[in-house]
């Protein structure tokens, strides 16, 4: 397995390298980017720039965005017109020849913008604490000339991702990658995926383009270095990419766009564009506070990301996290509210059971001494009519 990681992560440097002189349109996939954002953006930047999606277009005024695999910068360039001067972009890429375009174009996007809020940073995808430009500046200064000047280098690189890692933790707004997770080597794809949530706020977001395959691919497909670099190869299988973001600890994942033709077919196996979005944020303590939520339709019942099914139409039982969570995107357009007539404190709540799907009688958030009566208005409609 070591063989095939070092293979096909040269190969894709090197073709990424080679991309970055000239174009290669081999390497992406047609997308339809607003026009409104390219019109600043170098040509240079656009012809050698490469990708599947645009996750651009979920970015929010005032984001701090994180481009995973950022390449010459174009996803990084128009993220920076969205969030304007009060927001902030991160490129993140291992190609110096990519590196050297976007880095040389970025002060002609600041001064077209009038502000300067993208930056370019040499690193791994798969380990966001690592600065490479850090780890070459000590490699310089002290050689790697035999074994223990490696082991010297390993003590090195862990006090860097410790002390002045490439990205903080709880640090970003947004993740955004254009079809660079599947050139991720596969025994290194769950660490990216615990990276990619780590940077990521609370309440933060992942949003992700990346070309997905409708079956699994065989082995001699998978050891292709030419294959894995043109993003065929380390391709995830669609369930399989939904599952990683479930298994990374997301929630509320959403497939935003699925391209219905493929991009390419190899030997039967079909690869496409897919763009999840996914949430961070459902960690922490259940509180148990008799609030509810009703869920609202169209689909007879369905089951949230902890397992718990809901019927429509019907009051349940939530914890005070679930609540909270449920008022906002992607819940909030899909669940009734039901507030507690009298609110306990969080500092009286007690331990909620989320095992258990329970039905809340309306008592619960009512009060079970309830006992008001009221009479009917002449009219609780603006029209006249109830």
């Amino acid at each position: 397995m070591s063989d095939t990681i070092s293979t096909s992560e040269e190969a894709t440097r090197d073709r990424y390298a080679a991309a970055a002189e000239a174009a290669e349109p081999a390497l992406c996939c047609p997308v339809d980017y607003d026009p409104q954002y390219l019109k600043i953006i170098p040509s240079e930047v656009i012809e050698k720039d490469y990708g599947c999606g645009d996750p651009s277009k979920y970015v929010e005024s005032g984001d701090v965005v994180l481009d995973l695999g950022s390449g010459t910068g174009k996803i990084c360039f128009i993220a920076s017109q969205v969030v304007g001067a009060e927001g902030k972009v991160i490129g993140i890429d291992m190609t110096d020849d990519m590196l050297e375009v976007a880095n040389r174009n970025a002060p002609i996007i600041a001064e077209k913008v009038g502000y300067a809020n993208v930056e370019f940073r040499k690193g791994r995808i798969q380990d966001l604490a690592l600065n490479l430009d850090l780890l070459e500046q000590e490699i310089a200064v002290k050689p790697i000339k035999d074994a223990n000047s490696w082991m010297e280098l390993d003590v090195i690189t862990k006090e860097l991702s410790q002390k002045k890692p490439l990205v903080e933790s709880d640090s970003i707004d947004v993740v955004v990658s254009n079809c660079v997770l599947n050139l991720v080597e596969e025994d290194l794809k769950a660490q990216m995926f615990e990276e990619l949530f780590r940077v990521l706020k609370k309440g933060g977001r992942a949003v992700i383009s990346d070309i997905v395959s409708d079956e699994e691919i065989p082995k001699h497909l998978a050891d292709d270095p030419y294959l894995w670099s043109g993003c065929i190869s380390g391709a995830y299988t669609e369930e399989g990419f939904v599952k990683a973001f479930e298994d990374a600890g997301f929630y509320g994942i959403e497939i935003l766009k699925r391209d219905s033709e493929p991009w390419q077919t190899v030997e039967g196996i079909e690869f496409r564009s897919v763009t999840i979005r996914a949430w961070k944020g459902k960690e922490g303590p259940c509180l148990e506070r008799n609030q509810a939520v009703m869920y609202k339709g169209p689909f007879s019942q369905v089951s949230d990301d902890d397992g718990h099914t809901m019927k429509r139409g019907q009051s349940y039982a939530v914890c005070d996290k679930t609540y909270n969570l449920y008022q906002q995107a992607p819940y909030k357009d899909h669940f009734e509210i039901i507030a507690p007539r009298t609110e306990i404190p969080l500092e009286e709540a007690v331990e909620f059971d989320c095992s258990r799907d329970t039905t809340r009688h309306a008592r619960e958030t009512k009060g079970m001494e309830y006992k008001a009566t009221t009479v009917a208005s002449d009219c609780c409609a603006t029209d006249g009519c109830c």
